[in-house]
């Protein structure tokens, strides 16, 4: 079994950087961090073009039909170059849960739209403070009538379509809908994160008008399969991201001079780049075997997805401050560049659930293995 990029994949990856250093750097993010976060539509129309957005959408949906292999390359870049775009919300999320569970008709519809561009999706599940489950669900669904308050909502402000997470009085508890947010029933409303340069959103649902997506009483378990994809996705931004804080952090060390000489030569620097590689190199290990788990579909997926999503979580918060305490002083100050990771950081690792959750989704995952084992 090999968990290496193919040549073409690697191609991909050089292109992908190339792309990103040209069009996305870190004045671009700058600029998004100024700015509240504005869509930088321009930015967004070239990732398009370039395909990134139809990668794995099937071909009669007019995408690309490529493997998630180039997906997980193209995630890494992302994280790397932090762009702020809507990517994860509308590919990761949006799209694959129109893949997993839309009908024919919702496919045809939406998927063109998503694979070019033109459209943008979200998944929406959060209603508030504390962790979201089946049974403290309270947005209904009365026929295709969808009322309630979802908060935060990733890109909300600027998604064209969502997935809204209802709750259901039959099956598991919870059931999805398709609803275009351009519509009266529907007030959006920006609110602040520590990342401004990813959006988030709170959104009302008074009476939308939505489409049942799969069965009713299916929605939470579709979502526990959604964000196992997600999960192993988000855990090669998370890598990218982590990879570049400690190149910072590396170069800064060069080229930073106390008492006559560079301070990656004394212990102390060194160990915090040799314990930032090394979780790196772990994180890195666990998102290969995530990406080959998650194209090939296999059993083990979900421990794969919690495994590659705490080693990444793990990996990018202690990279980015870990940069920061490498530039000393200047790190915390508004004109250094660390704290886009910092805040970057921060925010992945709560997105699709915090780390305590993804740890006893491993737990759990690794106590049914032994007790396969033992049987």
């Amino acid at each position: 079994m090999n968990f290496e990029f193919s040549e073409e994949q690697n191609l991909l990856r050089e292109q992908a950087r190339g792309f990103l250093q040209d069009n996305c750097s870190t004045k671009v993010v700058r600029e998004s961090l100024e700015n509240g976060g504005e869509f930088n539509k321009e930015l967004w129309r070239k990732v398009a073009e370039m395909g990134w957005t139809s990668t794995v959408i099937p071909e009669e949906y007019d995408g690309l039909g490529l493997s998630y292999f180039e997906l997980s390359v193209i995630a890494d870049e992302l994280g790397r170059a932090l762009a702020p775009l809507p990517f994860s919300s509308s590919v990761y999320l949006g799209t694959e849960a129109i893949l997993a569970a839309g009908s024919n008709t919702q496919k045809e519809s939406w998927l063109p739209k998503l694979a070019s561009g033109e459209a943008i999706a979200t998944f929406a599940i959060a209603e508030g403070n504390g962790q979201t489950t089946a049974a403290s669900l309270t947005t209904t669904a009365e026929g295709a009538s969808i009322t309630g308050t979802k908060v935060p909502v990733p890109d909300g402000d600027i998604a064209d379509v969502a997935v809204v997470v209802t709750k259901s009085a039959t099956g598991d508890g919870a059931s999805w809908y398709l609803v275009p947010l351009d519509q009266p029933g529907v007030h959006r409303e920006k609110v602040s994160t520590l990342d401004p340069s990813r959006t988030y959103a709170t959104i009302t649902f008074n009476a939308a008008s939505g489409e049942l997506m799969g069965a009713e009483g299916s929605g939470w378990a579709s979502t526990q399969a959604l964000y196992d994809r997600a999960a192993i996705l988000f855990a090669w931004e998370q890598t990218g991201g982590s990879d570049a804080a400690l190149e910072m952090a590396k170069n800064y060390a060069l080229g930073r001079y106390a008492f006559g000489r560079p301070i990656a030569s004394y212990q102390a620097i060194k160990h915090k780049l040799a314990d930032m590689y090394v979780k790196n190199t772990l994180a890195r290990s666990n998102c290969y075997y995530g990406a080959w788990a998650l194209d090939s579909n296999a059993p083990n997926l979900p421990l794969a997805a919690a495994t590659a999503r705490v080693a990444a979580t793990q990996a990018y918060y202690y990279a980015s401050k870990e940069n920061i305490q490498t530039h000393g002083g200047m790190g915390f100050t508004w004109e250094f560049d660390c704290q886009f990771h910092y805040r970057r950081a921060k925010v992945l690792s709560v997105v699709i659930g915090n780390e305590s959750q993804w740890q006893d989704k491993l737990v759990t995952g690794l106590e049914a293995g032994l007790d396969e084992d033992a049987a």
